[in-house]
């Protein structure tokens, strides 16, 4: 197997998987993953659960696809995260329901809760709502990534970015299980948040179990 077919077949797991845990239904989500000077994107009009190899787009990094296969219509917003963030090599955008309640409730995700979505997550902002599909929404999740592995888009969904696909999945399952962890601290009434000394050592952590911080460029 070729490195095109492994990451066709990867796009493929990870679409069956999101599926399989309810962070998407339908046809929503859209996934992809770069490939030296081009990207491999899941289609428009497709279960993300029921993907073949085939059915997976090969575009550039400007989010142009030839093809007689439909892209994704989010397919210039995962470009544009691509061209802002040299060490993202995997995009995942799905509608986690507890995560994408917080992005419609205008409520970011960004207390340090818990060690793990300290590690692989940080502070979770909102961006704010834009068309789906349209240059608007794009432009401004390129500008929102540039500090940060995961975003909720308001009255719409989430976002995680990884070096892999595997690794931008697990954030997209970290912060579903994050943003349950957060609504049942407020049902409780109470969180109790870690404090800055900790903060920076989990942050040292991260870097040393291989979750550094986002990068640049």
């Amino acid at each position: 197997m070729n490195d095109e077919q492994h990451l066709r077949a990867e796009i493929v797991e990870i679409g069956r998987r999101l599926y399989a845990r309810g962070l998407i239904s339908g046809h929503e989500g859209n996934l992809s993953v770069r490939m030296g000077h081009a990207l491999l994107v899941s289609p428009t009009g497709v279960c993300k659960g029921f993907l073949r190899p085939e059915d997976i787009v090969l575009a550039d990094l400007h989010g142009h696809a030839p093809g007689a296969r439909r892209a994704s219509m989010e397919t210039p917003l995962h470009a544009e995260i691509y061209g802002r963030r040299s060490d993202v090599g995997a995009v995942v955008h799905a509608h986690p329901p507890t995560a994408t309640g917080f992005a419609v409730a205008g409520v970011p995700l960004d207390q340090p809760l818990t060690a793990e979505a300290v590690l692989k997550l940080g502070a979770v902002p909102i961006v704010p709502y834009e068309t789906p599909s349209s240059r608007e929404l794009a432009e401004a999740v390129g500008r929102s990534i540039e500090g940060t592995q995961a975003l909720l888009l308001a009255n719409h969904g989430a976002l995680t970015v990884g070096a892999s696909l595997e690794e931008a999945w697990e954030r997209m399952e970290s912060l579903e299980a994050l943003a349950r962890i957060s609504l049942v601290t407020r049902l409780l009434g109470q969180a109790h948040v870690l404090s800055a000394p900790d903060m920076q050592r989990l942050l040292a952590l991260g870097v040393s179990v291989g979750y550094p911080p986002p990068a640049a460029g």
